[in-house]
């Protein structure tokens, strides 16, 4: 179905027509990586495998690792027998999306009642208000508060009862006024004039609301002072939630600027405030990645900290906040914390990196004693795992992959990590008869000649080394992940049609993205700009001399957000390498973008390092073929930033394109932008005229 691209031949309407063809590979890959349903709290999962045959699912009984086949999800029901509770439930239960999150977080109701059901607590007129009955209706209200106004207001979210019901936290808020951005809807359907809408959309240096812990003793009507002065310079601060005894209630505060972390108790009694963590860095503390659990109710903390230079866990003594144990250590990282066993103290988690040679990226699931002891990977095979456990943890299903591993499905038992069965291995053996070229995942150094970068290479199907090959780097430099993809995906409609059509699309994490060490990490702080390109290009070079076929004198890149960001930035200050760029939807100055991702890596207040890193500021460096894409209703970055790009552009004298898009969004990636992103790269990294759209 695919045929070999020849790079003297002109790129034809065909060839884009077989580029289409490459992006439904899908169906032809059989067994691929298993997606299990747990039914209920029972022993049983199942999952539905795509096979040559058709579509068939399977029942499997963990225990056994037995599994029986029906061509309906309903007819899995005759394996129940005469177990009523398992039959039920596969005949009325849904399969769940396959991803989901919580657009909106949850609201305590009001009133809030205490404990003992004897009190309500709410908010009225911006004040904290409590009733009871004293008799059968004969209620009592009274005020805690009178000093709540509309701008310094008690918050209705944030009323927790003490586990005694005798005190009441919350937070007292200082609004402000939050930036709005406009956004104008050129094109509605429901009328023919434009639209105005607003977005709320706070930027970095923005005033932001205070918020402040505050105690009531309920039975005594009145306030117990909480000094909160020390956490007025603040990004946000919450509450955590009542000691089960009611000694004191916890909150946890974020320094404007990131470089500092608190997790302090109120004491119940007096008001006053112990820090049971107080996480301090010179460059930034990423908070995204925090974990913590209560043990004992309080008398120790699981925390995860980078003071080490590794993300790692450890035990804190929550009376005295010192650390009690360090649990997890070593040149490798913690991921994820996924369940903590109080009862046998073991905690299991996803982590990274500790297998040398293997791609440091690679999740792996593991499970350590809290005294640091006892460390196993359950999940040891060299490749990325995701994995899934019965509702009572004794077993689980491990998927495995690798960009050049098909998926290997297996169940596992908790108690020993050993495998009870091999449920499915993937076939890829009808597209790779088709042509198709399996990826490459690649090492080389990076710009220290020391420290490993990996990547993937992704080259055309019925591909020939004899022939040479322009190179286009999908980037995403965001700093609050890694990007580079670790499992099996036979296609992705971001790369297949650039690959199909003859370049060679190449990805990589450079320094100054996440899971790597911190000083990895730390190379994106106040500098976006840099994006890991000198990494990037080094690693490009490496695999030019090793693969001549490689042609580093037509080299592109495209990215969309963060990544546009970096795209149009490789044109500004890495242009002697990169040719052309298309950057989608990108923050090009980090003043103009959202202020938690911005301040994150650029820090607070405002510098001069966010102009050095503004894509529009330094728009006169500009070198190259540049195509600007975005779209008129994007509330994730503001259009503006790519509109001042343009306007810098122009007062520079530079020549580009740009496509500004009506009633698009934040979400940019339908065949007409991906088209004009394939006919932009034929363009001007073939030197051909892309065919006439049909």
């Amino acid at each position: 179905m695919l045929s070999g691209l020849y790079m003297s031949a002109q790129v034809t309407r065909a060839d884009y027509q077989r580029a289409d063809t490459a992006m439904k590979c899908a169906s032809r890959v059989y067994s691929p990586a298993i997606h299990p349903i747990w039914v209920d709290s029972t022993h049983y999962f199942y999952y539905k495998n795509h096979e040559k045959n058709g579509d068939f699912y399977y029942l499997v009984n963990a225990v056994t690792g037995k599994q029986q086949k029906s061509s309906s999800k309903k007819g899995l029901a005759a394996f129940a027998g005469k177990d009523k509770q398992l039959k039920s439930s596969l005949l009325n239960k849904d399969e769940p999306p396959q991803f989901y999150y919580e657009m909106f977080p949850k609201i305590t109701p009001m009133p809030v009642v205490s404990p003992d059901k004897q009190w309500k607590a709410y908010i009225k007129d911006n004040n904290v208000y409590v009733s009871h009955e004293l008799k059968k209706g004969e209620i009592e209200e009274f005020a805690l508060s009178m000093d709540g106004t509309v701008h310094l207001r008690y918050d209705s979210t944030a009323l927790i009862w003490s586990p005694d019901s005798k005190k009441l936290a919350t937070l007292k808020i200082h609004d402000v006024t939050e930036r709005r951005i406009p956004l104008i809807e050129s094109s509605p359907s429901t009328q023919k004039q434009p639209i105005l809408q607003w977005r709320n959309y706070a930027k970095p240096g923005d005033v932001l609301p205070v918020a402040s812990p505050v105690l009531f003793d309920v039975a005594n009507r009145k306030q117990i002072s909480v000094d909160a002065s020390l956490y007025e310079n603040q990004y946000a601060l919450y509450l955590t939630g009542w000691r089960n005894d009611s000694r004191a209630f916890t909150f946890e505060f974020n320094q404007r600027g990131h470089q500092r972390y608190i997790v302090g108790e109120v004491n119940a009694v007096d008001g006053t405030i112990r820090h049971l963590v107080d996480e301090k860095t010179k460059t930034f503390i990423y908070y995204n990645n925090n974990f913590r659990y209560d043990l004992n109710d309080g008398k120790e903390i699981l925390w995860i900290s980078e003071r080490d230079g590794w993300r790692h866990l450890y035990l804190i003594d929550g009376i005295t906040g010192t650390v009690k144990q360090q649990v997890t250590r070593g040149e490798w990282v913690v991921r994820r914390v996924d369940y903590v066993d109080e009862s046998n103290r073991m905690v299991y988690f996803m982590a990274s990196g500790f297998n040398k040679g293997e791609d440091p990226y690679n999740l792996h699931y593991c499970r350590i004693h809290l005294d640091g002891t006892g460390f196993q990977d359950m999940t040891p095979e060299n490749a990325n795992h995701r994995v899934s456990f019965s509702t009572d943890r004794q077993y689980f299903t491990d998927v495995y992959s690798r960009p050049d591993l098909p998926p290997v499905s297996q169940l596992k038992r908790t108690k020993d990590a050993s495998t009870i069965a091999i449920l499915q291995r993937c076939d890829i053996s009808q597209i790779v008869s088709e042509g198709w070229t399996m990826p490459e995942v690649f090492c080389a150094k990076g710009r220290d000649g020391k420290t490993d970068i990996w990547g993937n290479i992704y080259r055309p199907s019925h591909f020939d080394s004899s022939k040479s090959y322009p190179v286009v780097e999908f980037i995403y430099a965001g700093p609050h992940d890694s990007s580079v993809t670790k499992d099996f995906i036979p296609e992705s409609h971001l790369m297949v049609k650039l690959v199909e059509l003859g370049f060679i699309v190449v990805q990589s994490d450079g320094m100054g993205t996440c899971n790597r060490s911190k000083a990895f990490h730390d190379v994106c702080w106040k500098n976006l700009k840099d994006a890991g390109y000198p990494d990037r290009i080094a690693w490009i070079k490496a695999a030019a001399d090793k693969y001549n076929y490689m042609d580093t004198t037509r080299v592109g890149v495209y990215g969309w957000s963060a990544g546009g960001q970096n795209a149009m930035a490789a044109l500004l200050w890495f242009n002697n390498f990169y040719k052309a760029a298309v950057a989608l939807c990108g923050c090009h100055d980090n003043r103009m973008d959202k202020i938690w991702w911005n301040e994150q890596w650029m820090g607070y207040p405002i510098d001069k390092s966010y102009s050095e890193s503004s894509n529009v500021d330094n728009a006169w460096r500009l070198k190259g073929k540049l195509l600007l894409i975005n779209g008129e209703l994007d509330d994730n970055v503001d259009p503006a930033s790519t509109l001042q790009v343009v306007s810098a552009l122009m007062k520079a004298n530079k020549n580009f394109e740009q496509l500004y898009l009506p009633g698009k969004t934040h979400n940019l990636g339908g065949n007409f932008e991906l088209h004009r992103i394939n006919d932009f790269f034929v363009k001007n990294l073939m030197h051909q005229d892309p065919p006439e759209w049909e």
